[in-house]
């Protein structure tokens, strides 16, 4: 009964000791990946703060378009906009290309990442 009971607890252990390991380590190869995208894909527009570019191109810091839109904005990066918009009392009209070549998930790290910066 003994060496079963030992057996047990050296089992969890290594089990626990396994998890530990493995979940500290479960995102590490995506670690940024939001603010990765932004800068490859948005950032030379949109800005390095995401300022925007004065009366150009909208800034999606600070951007009530952003706050306001967050359920329609997975699809506005991922097709493109044309047309005009206001962010922030100001109304825009360039052509934003869109990034099919975005994942579902990195879609969603991007706007992670503008919502939280």
């Amino acid at each position: 009964m003994t060496s079963r009971l030992l057996a047990r607890g050296a089992l969890a252990a290594a089990v626990g000791t396994t998890l530990a390991l493995g979940l500290g380590s479960c995102f590490t190869e995506r670690k940024n990946e939001g603010a990765q995208l932004y800068q490859t894909h948005c950032a030379s527009c949109h800005g390095e703060q995401g300022q925007g570019l004065r009366r150009l191109i909208p800034p999606v810091a600070a951007s009530d378009y952003v706050a306001r839109y967050r359920a329609e904005l997975p699809c506005l990066i991922r097709k493109g906009v044309r047309g005009p918009m206001v962010v922030n009392g100001l109304e825009y009209n360039q052509v934003m290309p869109g990034h099919e070549d975005l994942t579902d998930s990195q879609i969603a790290n991007l706007l992670n990442f503008v919502q939280t910066s």
